[in-house]
């Protein structure tokens, strides 16, 4: 191989390395000196509106997802007199967690993870059979990106426009446009941090001492915070966020196969591809036009023609854009369409296309959601209202008293889950203390009755005393019970009584 030898690439010539290497230190085609390149300026996208089913279907989704977004906090819950009545409220003071009907103390986050858990083999299922419809649809950024490209082609207008707009130079209208746009951004972005902080604190009330000037500073800030992080992702940064900064699109990889149903170009039906004037035959070749539609409307800014790529959001606005394409030169619907890979190498065989929505993968991640959420479901429906701790004092592990006798201190927190005060019985087995001792009750002897105010943790002082004669050993297991008096739900929790006897 000489040094002229030279490569093709998809039928362009390319140069071999140590060319390019010199190329890149050497000069370009105006005789300036060329400099390795390692940032590449955003190019701006200016996204076409398209008009179609899935544009439809976005705008729904839209609706749907921030008027939940927005509403939720707004909505009443009664849980009676000692409770708030917020329906969806992350209670921080008190350490609780509301939805609706359900109610999460601190000890029991395992329900969040129980979330977390099934939203990500939600995730998972939803990749595998339809590819990022997550991404395409749901996804926060998706959403908030959508509204905000909505405003700016409500103020400086369409696709051409816009982009007219951007090579101007600046004149009067050009910054009140500018203006205009930058200004109802910000204001969204409010509105999206406003509400994200009435999730954590009664909206209502929340809502006017803000207005008023009288709210905490931790809420003024996380509502500045979030306006900021809206304007940038959503206004400024847009698919950079879903290029560079979100893992999913790596992750997708790994979830997807030939089978997955996803935002297809059929370059069995497209290709070969070219210009196409009125009245020619369309024999011999593809009915893909080259018209650029689809990369118009995409707001990745990408060629779906190209293939599966890593920026592709299945948002399938490009799907609308070709067949609005496809209606006006008279030629059927779906040159872009949910299609799989699979289906595109059946057609090129020519055997019937199929959907094998039935797969190892499909059915291993259902499997596992149907199991975490049947072990949620059973867990909450069987969940105590009432709960039981003890610690026992380990500085000093026990006390001696002059007649020989062995106390140890104890602390027991009674939870009581419920929207109403009760009366509970704490009982003990494993041991018969010669003396108790209840601080706050007098003469106790087990069971004790203590009574939990609603939604409450009382916390306990006992002391367990044992004469010379009841100390067997170093340690003795011991079993405390607690007893809802009326209805006769009970737990139990265990601890040692520690003698220091060989």
């Amino acid at each position: 191989m000489n040094a002229h030898t030279k490569f093709t690439y998809n039928g362009k010539e390319k140069k071999p390395a140590a060319e390019q290497k010199a190329d890149s230190a050497g000069t370009n085609a105006n005789g300036k000196n060329n400099e390795a390149v390692f940032y590449k300026s955003r190019e701006p996208i200016y996204p076409k509106m398209v008009k179609g089913t899935f544009r439809r279907l976005k705008w729904i989704v839209m609706a749907i997802t921030l008027g939940i977004y927005y509403a939720t906090p707004w909505l009443r819950w009664d849980r009676g007199p000692h409770a708030p009545n917020q329906a969806v409220l992350v209670d921080l003071a008190h350490e609780r967690f509301y939805f609706f009907f359900i109610e999460i103390w601190p000890q029991e986050v395992y329900y969040i993870t129980g979330l977390l858990i099934l939203a990500a083999l939600g995730i998972f299922l939803a990749a595998a059979m339809f590819g990022r419809v997550w991404c395409g649809y749901a996804c926060p950024q998706t959403v908030w990106t959508d509204l905000f490209i909505y405003v700016e082609n409500l103020i400086e207008g369409d696709r051409a426009a816009r982009i007219r707009l951007a090579k101007a130079p600046w004149t009067a209208g050009k910054v009140g446009k500018r203006t205009a746009k930058h200004l109802a951004w910000l204001l969204i972005g409010v509105a999206t941090g406003g509400a994200w902080v009435f999730y954590f604190a009664d909206a209502p009330t929340l809502a006017y001492t803000m207005f008023t000037g009288q709210g905490p500073l931790a809420a003024y800030a996380a509502v500045a915070g979030l306006t900021f992080t809206t304007y940038s992702l959503g206004g400024l940064m847009r698919e950079q966020v879903c290029t560079y900064m979100c893992p999913w699109p790596r992750i997708q990889a790994s979830l997807t196969d030939a089978d997955t149903l996803q935002v297809t170009y059929r370059y069995d039906r497209g290709e070969p591809r070219g210009p196409h004037k009125k009245g020619q035959p369309w024999d011999s070749r593809g009915h893909c036009i080259d018209c650029g539609q689809c990369v118009a409307a995409c707001p990745m800014g990408i060629d779906i023609r190209n293939g599966a790529q890593l920026e592709c959001i299945n948002c399938a606005l490009c799907i609308d854009a070709c067949d609005d394409v496809m209606t006006r030169i008279d030629l059927p619907k779906g040159l872009i369409g949910y299609d799989t890979d699979a289906n595109i190498a059946r057609r090129i065989a020519g055997q019937p296309q199929r959907f094998d929505f039935i797969r190892p993968r499909t059915v291993l991640y259902g499997v596992f959601f149907l199991v975490v959420a049947a072990v949620m479901a059973y867990s909450l429906s069987t969940r105590a209202t009432l709960g039981l701790d003890a610690l026992r004092d380990r500085n000093p592990d026990f006390v001696t008293l002059s007649d020989g006798s062995v106390r140890n201190g104890y602390t027991l927190k009674l939870l009581n889950h419920a929207n109403a005060t009760r009366t509970f019985l704490l009982d003990l087995s494993g041991a018969k203390p010669s003396k108790v001792t209840v601080i706050g009750i007098e003469h106790a002897v087990f069971p004790v009755r203590i009574t939990v105010e609603a939604d409450r943790v009382r916390s306990v002082r006992l002391l367990l005393t044992l004469a010379p004669n009841q100390l067997r050993s170093e340690t003795q297991p011991l079993t405390f019970t607690l007893k809802d008096a009326a209805t006769g739900e009970m737990q139990t929790t265990g601890s040692l009584f520690v003698s220091g006897q060989e």
